[in-house]
Parts: C-alpha cells; structure tokens; sequence
C-alpha cells in the first residue's frame, strides 16, 4: 500500500515538474496587500523582459461589495492612487494611465471611481542592457463606502530576461484597456454658459443615446449637475454647469463618454476650445417651422393663461375704445400694441442672450426670482389700477395738449399695454411654449431672437388681427358711460395681483419684503395722487404737486434698494406642505431605486398657472387619498429663487419654465409628462395608466 502511494507520488511530481518546463503563461505577481475593504497586487502583462521591448505593469484592485477607488480626478471628494516606483539604472516608466470610471453619488457629492475591480497599469522602458529586472512600488490610495479609509502597500515583482510572452494576468490588461478612452476624432468646443459642443460625421440621434461628460479637472464644473443632452445630424451638445473656477477663455479637458442605442459604451478624451455652441439639427428648417408653429400657439394660449388676467383689464378698455373709430385709428392702435409686444419678447431674447454668453443660467420667468423685480412689478400694477380708477389720467389732456396729442396718447398706451402684457405673463408658460422655449434656449442667436417674437407674433393676435381687419371694430359696443364703468372696475384685478405680487415678495425677501412694498404702495399712491390732482393745474401748485409726486417716487426708488432675499425665507422651500416632500436629486434618485411611485410637481410661489393646478387638481381630497393609497411619494421643487438644480431639471424634460408635472411610476419606466393645465380626473388618469410600472406609449 505505501509503496502504491509512493507511486502515485512520484508520478504526481513529475508532471509537475513537466509543467514547470512547458512553455504555458504563467503570472507574475507580487505578494497581495489585503485588507477587510481591498486586495492589491502589482502584476505584469508579460512573463519575461525582452531587450528594447516596452512592458506593462499594473496595481490590481479587488474590492468588497460596497467599496470604490477614484479616478485621476476624484470628483467633489476622494483621493486617486499615487505610486512611488523603485526602477533599477535606466530604466523608466510612464505615468498611471486610468480607464473610463462610474458616476458614484456620494450624499451631496458626486465622485467618479472604480467598484468590484480594476487594473491601474503603467508602461516600463527596460533598459537597451536587457537583462532581468526587479522593480519596487510603493502605493497609497483612499478607499470609501459611507465612510473613507487611506490604504497603503509596497510590492516587489522580478521578471526574468526573456522572449517577453504574454503573461497569465495579460487578460487583465486587455480588460482594462477595454475601457480606456480612445483620442476623440471630432471637434470639441466649450461655450461660456458651459455648453460642450462636438461635430463630426457620424453623429446623430439614432446613433448616441446618451452622453456625460467627465472633467480632468475638478472646479471648473458642477460634477453633482445634470448634464442635458440635445443631439442632431453632425453635432451634439452637452449642458454642462460652470463653476467659479470655470474660465470661459480657456479650453477644457477630460473623457467623454457617448452610449448607442446598443448599451455600449465609448469613451473619448477631447479638448473643448472656447467657442459657441451650433445650432445643432434641432433646429434644422423643417424642426425650426414646427418650433416657430408651437411658439405661436403658445403665445396665443398665453392670452388665456391666469397670469395674463390683469392685462386684459388693458385690453378690454382699448378695445372698447376703438368702437366706430376710423380704419386707420384702429390699425394704428393694433400695430402700436402688436410693437408693444414685440419689443418686449425681443429685449427678453437679448437679455437671455447675455446671460447666456456671461455663463448664467436663466429660464422662462427668471426675472420673478428677484424679489427687487417682483416688489417693482407689484408697484407698477398697482399705478395702473389707480390710473384705472381715475386717480389720475395718462394720454388724455397733459399738460393742456390738443386733440391730436390725445390720438397720439392712444397709440402710445396702446403700445405700453403690450409692454407690460409681456411683463405679467412670463411667470406663466403656455402649453407649446415648453418645447419652443427650451429649443431657443440652445439655437444660435438669430434663430432665438426669431422664435421669441414668434411667441409674441402668437400672444399679440387677438388684438393684431384688428390691424389686419380694422372692420371688426364695427361690431364691437358704442362708446358711452359703460367705458367709465368698466375702466373703473377693471382697476380691481391689478389691485388682486399686487396683493399677490406682495405675498410672492413675502417668500422671497420675509418680513422685509412685505414692509417694503406696502412702503412703496402707499408713496407710490400719494405721488400719483398729488400728480392727479395738480394734472390740469398751471402755476405754483402745478409745481408743488410734481415735485411731491417725484420726491414720493424717489423715495420708493430708495425702498427698492433696500430689498434683499431674505435669511428667514433661504433653507427649507417655500412650497413645501403637508403630504409633500422637497425635491432633490437625490431624493428622487433613491425612490426609483427602491421602485415607488413618485409625483414631481415643479412650481413657484409667483406662478398662478402654479397655483390654481394646485388647488383644482393637486390639493384635492380624490387626488391625495389617491396618493396615500398608491404610496405615491408627492414631490415638490420649489423654483421661486433661483435654484440651478430645478432649472437644470425643467431642461431635462424640454422645459425652460413652470409649471411642469412628472408621474414615475412604480417599478420603473420612463416618466408620464403631464400637460400644463391640470384636472384632478387628469392626473388620476395618469395614474391609472402607469402605477402598474408600465408606461405608457
């Protein structure tokens, strides 16, 4: 029996030995460094050192479930691996060369690194001598999950001289080499609001499906913020967020990863020099009339949106003058009121153009998240109910003028009624406006400017189509005491939405905000007053009247200065109620992780469109005990001072304004868009459709 076993034995070591001697891939290693979080090794891609004959080694990580490593630029926080090499006379190696990472959100941070394992390697120059070579690492990296341990090993390897065949761990260079980014063969370019730009044949929306951008550096942008993908024939644009430390004169670097419809993956390393971003196949002629089409039809519905409601006080008394007035008076009227408009829609689109090119992020109604230029809008209402109400007149009589100055003041109140229609009505966006808006915001300068005074080609219609058709005003009432009546009641919707002006200055600057604006409220109604009263006046109380009416004015001028957002109204969002949750990123991240349902709803204190789909629809007792018995999670983004966060989110979803409403359903799926006008029984619909997780078509 011991002399079978003794057999067995021998038999065993010779095949050994056999092995030993065949020319088969062996590794070479180091001895591991372990720990509870990692298992480094340093490993070689060839089994021998062939004379004049580049190599490769690599630090190996094995990670626990859980436990990340970090890229050459770690993101909002971490640490990448530093190596220290030990290298025998003349020989010399490359940098550690890094493959494409993962996005890891790490609470309010984001971070790019490694999960599971990876292979760092770096290239070694042997010495022309050959000969065998033992070279020495000394390592550092910072491992995290939850909380962040430094690590540290050293590792020996010794590669014979040799053929320099590939070794058994070449597979793990290859793999890592799967990933490393390629040089990109487009051209890039960096915008000053941040827009990344790349052109080249290939590109197209049914090749790449999506798009992220990795920076080389970190503080040049918000690594956290949503990146906005908009893709054409040639060309795709990439939204990035700049940071303080952006630079809108210098190029910027890093790795750029495009997915196709497929799932792959490709990452390119490019060098974005500044430059504008183009205007990409978007807006190509037969996209750009369907934009300028749904730009008009916004401005059109704009006229029947709650935001629009004071002015219409405005329009209903020019209409009702125009009653029996010449063809020529009533296109006069028409033209100045459609200019009006116009010249508004206009400075708005050049305002935005110059936000855009000094790196701000500015949507739909940005201008109502200034609480200086809400409290100033709520002034402004309110001189027009007091000039409504017969306080005191405007282009009727001034100073003794003749009848052909009054023509004149008509058409010149015309033409400052469109102004401020536009003034009221962008806290509101119009259902079409979404798609039009966030199309302009991302096309070349002229094709902007053109899609904004489409929008107010759209909301000046009604009125404009008298310039067209002057008869009209024919079938219109008979001036006559009614006119005074209605002047004076219509006085009554802007003294409503001052009162709402003020409340929305409340949220924005607290306490401060609202005595500020009743401080102004009350200078401002003496000093339209003392002008009413001295209007037809001449002499010494003539003068008196006017300067009390300009120090009142001065006075308020003074008060606007004084407003701020306020420390009482910053935290927590002004919105927020119960049965809802503030929404974030992460937040929303989490639920559809887990599989809930979620309702989003994008909103603003100075949005009554907001507002009354809040109370018609969301607030109701058959839509919230809908979402107690489903467990859908209500949240609520709160965009009444500015938060780059919502703005980034509303573009995501073609969106450049609110109201906007998201239902995800549960177990996954792509969200439920919901229009802009709700009803309870549409938002129940929804609902219905998709709470099964199947969205639907």
């Amino acid at each position: 029996m011991v002399g079978a076993m003794n057999f067995v034995r021998s038999i065993m070591v010779a095949a050994l030995a056999l092995m030993a001697l065949s020319p088969t891939a062996h590794a070479l290693e180091s001895a591991p460094v372990t720990s509870a979080r990692t298992t480094v090794t340093l490993v070689s891609d060839t089994d021998s050192v062939a004379t004049g004959k580049d190599f490769r080694l690599g630090l190996n990580f094995k990670l626990a479930p859980g436990w990340h490593i970090y890229w050459s630029n770690p993101g909002d926080a971490g640490q990448a691996p530093v190596l220290d090499l030990t290298l025998p006379a003349d020989t010399a190696a490359g940098p550690l060369q890094f493959p494409t990472p993962v996005r890891v959100a790490e609470g309010p941070v984001m971070t790019f690194a490694y999960l599971n394992a990876v292979t760092l390697p770096f290239t070694v120059t042997p010495p022309k001598t050959g000969g065998p070579l033992a070279i020495g690492v000394k390592a550092s990296w910072l491992v995290c999950n939850k909380v962040c341990i430094p690590e540290e090993g050293s590792f020996q390897i010794t590669l014979p001289a040799g053929a320099g065949a590939p070794s058994a761990d070449a597979g793990l260079f290859a793999a890592t080499d799967a990933h490393m980014p390629r040089p990109s063969p487009y051209e890039a370019h960096i915008a000053p609001d941040g827009a990344l730009s790349i052109t080249g044949s290939g590109l197209s929306s049914a090749a790449i499906r999506d798009a992220w951008f990795f920076p080389a550096e970190s503080g040049v942008i918000e690594q956290d913020a949503p990146q906005a993908l908009t893709v054409g024939d040639g060309a795709l644009v990439l939204k990035l967020t700049p940071t303080h430390g952006f630079d809108p004169a210098h190029a910027i670097d890093g790795e750029l990863v495009l997915k196709d419809a497929g799932g792959q993956e490709v990452g390119l390393t490019i060098h974005a020099t500044p430059g504008a971003a183009p205007a990409i196949a978007a807006l190509a002629q037969a996209s750009l009339i369907e934009t300028l089409l749904f730009a008009f039809l916004g401005g059109l519905v704009l006229n029947l949106m709650p935001c629009v409601f004071p002015v219409l006080a405005m329009k209903a008394v020019a209409i009702a003058r125009l009653s029996g007035a010449e063809r020529g008076h009533v296109r006069a009227s028409s033209v100045a009121y459609t200019a009006g408009i116009l010249l508004a829609f206009g400075a708005l689109a050049g305002l935005l153009l110059a936000l855009r090119y000094a790196g701000r992020e500015a949507g739909w109604g940005f201008q109502f998240q200034s609480p200086i230029f809400v409290v100033a809008t709520a002034w402004l209402l309110f001189a027009v109910g007091l000039n409504l109400s017969g306080v005191y007149a405007v282009g009727t009589g001034i100073m003794g003028a003749g009848q052909g100055l009054v023509s004149k003041g008509g058409h010149l109140g015309s033409f400052f009624a469109g102004l401020l229609a536009v003034l009221v009505a962008t806290p509101c966006t119009a259902p079409f406006m979404g798609a039009a808006i966030a199309a302009a915001l991302t096309a070349a300068p002229v094709v902007m400017i053109g899609i904004f005074l489409t929008m107010g080609l759209g909301l000046a219609a009604p009125y404009g189509l008298l310039a067209v058709v002057p008869g009209l005003a024919r079938v219109l009432p008979k001036p006559g005491r009614w006119m005074d009546i209605l002047k004076q009641l219509l006085a009554f919707p802007m003294y409503g939405a001052t009162a709402w002006l003020v409340w929305v200055a409340s949220q924005q600057a607290g306490s401060v905000g609202v005595l500020a604006s009743a401080v102004g409220l009350v200078l401002l109604g003496f000093a339209f007053w003392a002008y009413g009263v001295v209007q037809y006046s001449e002499g010494i109380w003539r003068r008196v009247g006017q300067a009390g009416a300009v120090a009142a004015i001065a006075a308020c001028l003074f008060v606007l200065s004084q407003i701020a957002p306020s420390a009482e109204t910053s935290g927590a969002p002004v919105v927020a109620e119960a049965g809802t949750e503030p929404y974030s990123a992460d937040r929303l991240a989490a639920l559809r992780a887990a599989g809930q349902p979620v309702f989003v709803n994008m909103t603003a204190a100075w949005c009554v469109t907001c507002l009354v789909n809040e109370r018609v629809a969301l607030s109701t007792s058959t839509v919230r005990d809908a979402f107690a018995a489903d467990h859908v999670v209500y949240l609520k983004g709160d965009w009444t001072r500015q938060d780059p966060a919502i703005t980034q989110f509303l573009r995501d979803h073609g969106r450049d304004g609110v109201p906007l409403y998201l239902f995800y359903p549960a177990g996954g799926g792509e969200p439920k868009l919901l229009p802009q006008i709700l009803t309870a029984g549409i938002v129940l619909d929804a609902m219905s459709t998709q709470i099964s997780g199947v969205p639907t078509p």
